[in-house]
């Protein structure tokens, strides 16, 4: 089902035109993603800050004569975008606003793969009555998270039904060093993105109590995968998921967390970080995170590695249950990063969705069914992005970390 926000249905949808706007360059591109949609659309331009930037990148990703270069000049964009278009912001969220508005203006499409922001849900509701489509949380976390939820969901329902006693839910997703340094990290994205992130309050279910975290690595814990050891913490505002995931009203929820995942050793290896970051103090802030990046950059000879860890436990109150998980690991290569594979793929996929007229007008994410998740999930299994499943009934097992 569409968001709530975008209810209104349109009265004609705006046909896909087969123009895709590739909007950036950064590391999340990846040559998997943009070759899928070299091979559907009828034309994709990818916009960098210089033509010869976009160029560039595209020499990267083995895609050079596959798709046009655009310089993103002002203006340049607007003078080209048409209705049916599709443009997808692979830049900071904090420009999706205003790619999105010129989207609703000129009837083309919008796609990303950030969490929906209150700008963005703010104008889904003028997109749908447009008959256009907005695409969010459709890359890897928050994207392949929410395919995978909806699966564990639909297949606990089939297995227990919708009462329940005791329900546990975790998903931690993380982007890792292949080979864990001093440090546990590398900085694939900007470091101060990474850095802030830790002073934004999370909120979640834990141990059957509604929990808020100022300061979210605070809530650190070691989490166990497949012989290995990891570190898991919360982050964002988890509750709103239950409803979003379709969570059923009779099950009772013991936990419910979204989070992070670290190599063993982060939070040790990461005090001193921890100390500058609780002082809210930005310019000092900003400061180290430049000193890190010099320090700890993903250059040509690292390899990166995605860890997703999705988990849902199900118990009756006659102690009977289903446990069920999905376990995400992949590790990159020298032709394309975890990362960026793990994030456009899934985002070119959904891009096709809208090329072919499948997702409906207003605000959309990766998936809104267990029916749609499965079809997404299909896709990536197919395309070297797979998650292995495992389950198991009878008595109920804990799945928290």
């Amino acid at each position: 089902m569409p968001d709530e926000a975008t209810s209104t249905v349109p009265a004609q949808q705006v046909p896909a035109s087969g123009t895709v706007h590739w909007i950036g360059t950064g590391l999340s591109t990846g040559s998997t993603g943009l070759r899928l949609l070299c091979d559907r659309a009828e034309r994709v331009l990818m916009w960098g800050r210089t033509e010869e930037r976009a160029a560039g990148r595209l020499a990267q990703l083995g895609l050079t004569g596959r798709a046009g270069v655009r310089a993103l000049d002002d203006g340049a964009l607007a003078a080209l975008v048409r209705s049916g278009d599709i443009v997808v912001s692979m830049l900071p969220a904090t420009e999706h606003a205003a790619l999105l508005r010129l989207c609703v203006e000129r009837g083309a499409h919008f796609a990303c793969s950030s969490y929906v922001s209150e700008p963005i849900r703010d104008q889904a509701a003028e997109a749908a009555r447009r008959g256009v489509v907005v695409l969010t949380e459709a890359g890897l976390d928050p994207g392949i998270d929410h395919l995978l939820a909806h699966e564990l969901i639909e297949r606990a329902r089939n297995a227990v039904g919708d009462q329940a006693e005791s329900v546990e839910f975790t998903s931690f997703c993380g982007g890792l060093p292949a080979e864990p340094n001093d440090f546990r990290y590398r900085f694939s994205w900007a470091p101060y993105g990474v850095l802030a992130a830790l002073n934004s309050p999370s909120r979640y279910i834990d141990r059957d109590t509604e929990r808020t975290s100022a300061h979210p690595w605070e809530a650190t814990r070691p989490h166990h995968l497949g012989g290995e050891e990891f570190e898991v913490y919360p982050n964002r505002d988890s509750v709103p998921f239950i409803a979003q995931y379709g969570v059923p009203d009779g099950w009772h929820l013991t936990a419910f967390v979204r989070g992070t995942l670290r190599n063993a050793g982060w939070l040790r290896a990461w005090e001193p970080v921890f100390e500058t970051v609780r002082t809210g103090d930005e310019d000092r802030i900003r400061r180290l995170a430049e000193e890190l990046a010099k320090r700890y950059p993903t250059t040509d000879a690292d390899r990166d590695r995605v860890v997703l860890s999705v988990a849902l436990a199900v118990r009756r109150a006659d102690g009977t249950g289903w446990h069920g998980a999905y376990l995400l690991d992949l590790t990159g290569d020298g032709t394309e990063s975890a990362m960026a594979r793990c994030v456009s793929l899934p985002l070119s996929f959904g891009i096709t969705r809208i090329l072919d007229g499948a997702l409906p007008a207003g605000l959309n994410r990766a998936a809104e069914s267990a029916e749609e998740a499965g079809r997404w999930l299909r896709f990536l299994d197919d395309n070297g992005v797979k998650s292995v499943f495992q389950e198991a009934s009878g008595t109920g097992r804990g799945a928290s970390a």
